[in-house]
């Protein structure tokens, strides 16, 4: 789970993300949902830098809407994010980050710790366990398969299956 492999740019993560999410069935309007996306894919990125970084919620939450949301992604600019659906995922996994850490937790294989799983891999599943113990407005395949796409855009390996997997168990688990 450590076998990371970048896409060639975030700005192709993002259109990943996008044509992907133009085929889901959600009761949003099409913009709202690609707003969403956008909205994960951010909040992924954020979880990420926290931890590298060691920047606080409140920082890097600002950061994002002042700085990053209708802004440019290498040189392009990017649809709008639902700002306040990132602001309150970020605000959640770092508030929840315990009972969300042990939901994973409980989701690896024997002898293995969070630790040592990838950090884009822990803010993948953070943010995905977020969604599901504490959204429930949010249907469980819409949240899975949103992370499922955002595993793609970072990893070729067999990463997205254990996003699928983790999180459909931290579903069944949360929401019975």
């Amino acid at each position: 789970m450590t076998g990371e492999s970048k896409p060639a740019s975030l700005r192709d993560a993002y259109e990943k993300l996008l044509a992907a999410t133009d085929s889901k069935v959600a009761p949003l309007s099409a913009k709202a949902r690609r707003a969403r996306t956008v909205a994960r894919l951010a909040a992924v990125q954020a979880l990420y830098q926290m931890e590298l970084a060691g920047t606080g919620v409140d920082a890097v939450v600002r950061e994002f809407t002042d700085h990053r949301f209708d802004g440019d992604l290498e040189g392009e600019t990017l649809a709008e994010a639902d700002e306040v659906f990132f602001s309150e995922l970020v605000h959640g996994v770092v508030g929840e980050q315990a009972a969300i850490d042990s939901a994973i937790a409980h989701r690896l294989a024997v002898n293995w710790r969070l630790e040592r799983v990838d950090a884009t891999l822990r803010a993948i599943l953070r943010a995905g366990g977020w969604e599901l113990m504490h959204r429930p407005d949010v249907p469980v395949e819409v949240a899975i398969d949103e992370y499922v796409e955002i595993a793609k855009s970072f990893f070729e390996g067999p990463e997205p299956g254990f996003v699928n997997g983790a999180l459909d168990g931290i579903a069944r688990d949360a929401r019975g």
